[in-house]
């Protein structure tokens, strides 16, 4: 079926959202953005215009930041831990009981399947909230058994505490926006912080439906400010902005240098979770009715169109050629549509730039000797759809094997026996190291290959293992920090020491 043959129309309450007027969130007020100007938003899937959205620029940044530190220094200091768990775990219950409205805007603004979009709100977004809602009560500092010098044993008092690091910029890419909203508020808000979010100018629909429910919670006004725009305008404003304290960014790493670089102005903490080319560790005695979605799905999640996709295949020679028969034939399996149809296993790309962008990879790849499984192709009809692509061949002086493409491109290579070094070396070489996974029965070889592994989390038997609760983030390239868990707090906080001679 052509991606075009379905058109969805949205529903009454979508449609609703989708006509009113959609302003910048600052200070709790929805305000107009200082240059009047407007973003269009586009439905992916039919390449039909779905709102316009005022596009935020420096100057709107800096109203937002200057509420976001006006509410740092009044009402939101002034609340308990109790009020500010109460706060978040609100706000997961709002988005739970608007789950429908929520999956359906984030279907149309980014083109992910609904049942994906569903799942992930509800049992990521709204969990991670919790999570986070629960650490706020269980920030606490020390105290350290020292006596200052000239100060007798038992004279003296030395405490920490740890205090909310301050106005924080976030800012969220395009693949799985109101997630990544999410993802950025529960740990800033739990710490303490007001926030400034900009989203992708791509897909603003959601943070801008969020707002709506931040505001219906009853967070004070200036806690979380939400200014859509452009990254060469409102992004770099807000990364060397010089009343922000820390910027917390998901994207390109190209994108995160310049974050660095725009950071250097008064020395702001930065968080980078960047770009990915994680590999898949495939061994003779791997149990294939477990490996063969594992790793498909593994490649061709969100389309690709995520960090921690399984990008790079690699499989031992024993069973090479079957592993890549029975992927690519599972992966020419799925259907490929509007996320809005309860068909569709995978949507489309985020845009035409992003679809020739892929496209230009495939080429490469044709060109420099790789073997083509299967994919390769683009779907006719309205829409950014490109087929699952697989090749075969491949090895890591590769563009398409070296560089992340960000959509469905899937490289496989194979190994021998007593290569594991060899193919760790393999595994490792590039500029990134966010994720990977090995796929083994032997307890031994998935532990030793999971140490080899340069990359911030491995998943054996699985990929992309992710929760609230375990740690996440890149080595090398791929970025700066953890999210998740207790370490994805601390970023947000600072530690004070206070001795008190008696």
């Amino acid at each position: 079926m052509s991606a075009a043959a379905q058109n969805i129309t949205p529903s009454p309450d979508a449609q609703s959202f989708l006509n009113r007027e959609h302003r910048l969130l600052i200070g709790g007020q929805w305000v107009t953005s200082a240059s009047r100007e407007s973003i269009d938003v586009f439905n992916p899937a039919t390449e039909g215009h779905l709102a316009k959205v005022a596009a935020g620029g420096k100057d709107d940044i800096d109203r937002a930041v200057s509420a976001a530190r006006k509410a740092f220094r009044g009402e939101w200091s002034k609340l308990t831990a109790y009020e500010r768990t109460r706060l978040i775990w609100k706000l997961a219950d709002e988005l739970e009981a608007n789950l429908a409205l929520a999956s359906e805007l984030e279907v149309l603004d980014n083109g992910m399947p609904l049942m994906l979009a569903q799942y992930s709100i509800a049992s990521f977004g709204c969990e991670f909230l919790r999570y986070y809602a629960g650490w706020a009560t269980k920030i606490t500092g020390d105290t350290i058994p020292v006596s200052p010098t000239g100060v007798r044993n038992g004279e003296s008092l030395t405490y920490t505490r740890r205090e909310p690091i301050g106005v924080v910029g976030a800012i969220i890419p395009w693949n799985a926006p109101l997630i990544m909203a999410t993802l950025k508020l529960g740990p800033a808000l739990a710490a303490g912080c007001t926030v400034v979010l900009k989203p992708a100018e791509q897909t603003p629909l959601t943070a801008l439906f969020l707002g709506e429910l931040i505001k219906r919670v009853g967070f004070p006004d200036g806690v979380i400010n939400i200014v859509p725009g452009y990254g060469e305008t409102a992004g770099a404003a807000l990364a060397a902005h010089p009343d922000v304290d820390k910027i917390a960014f998901t994207g390109s790493t190209e994108v995160g240098k310049k974050i660095v670089a725009a950071a250097m102005g008064n020395l702001k903490r930065v968080t980078l979770e960047l770009g990915g080319k994680s590999p898949m560790v495939v061994f003779p005695d791997a149990d294939l009715s477990r490996v063969i979605p594992g790793v498909t799905r593994g490649a061709f999640f969100l389309q690709g169109q995520n960090c921690m996709a399984g990008t790079r295949l690699f499989v031992h020679q024993d069973i090479f050629d079957k592993v890549v028969a029975q992927v690519g034939d599972l992966a020419g399996k799925f259907r490929i549509g509007p996320g809005m149809s309860p068909d569709s296993d995978l949507g489309p790309l985020i845009s035409a730039e992003q679809r020739d962008r892929v496209m230009g990879y495939v080429a490469s790849g044709k060109q420099s000797g790789a073997e083509l499984v299967c994919g390769g192709e683009v779907l006719p009809g309205r829409g950014f759809f490109v087929k699952p692509t697989l090749f075969s061949k491949t090895n890591m002086d590769m563009q398409i094997a070296r560089e992340e493409i960000f959509g469905p491109v899937l490289c496989a290579q194979s190994f021998g026996d007593g290569e594991l070094q060899a193919v760790a070396d393999e595994a490792n070489k590039g500029i990134y190291g966010l994720s990977g996974s090995v796929w083994t029965r032997d307890i031994s070889v998935a532990h030793r290959m999971a140490a080899m592994i340069d990359a911030g989390q491995v998943s054996i038997n699985c990929h992309a293992a992710v929760d609230p609760a375990i740690p996440f983030g890149g080595n090398k390239q791929s970025g700066w920090g953890r999210e998740f868990g207790r370490e994805g707090l601390d970023p947000y906080l600072k530690t004070k020491a206070t001795t008190v001679v008696y």
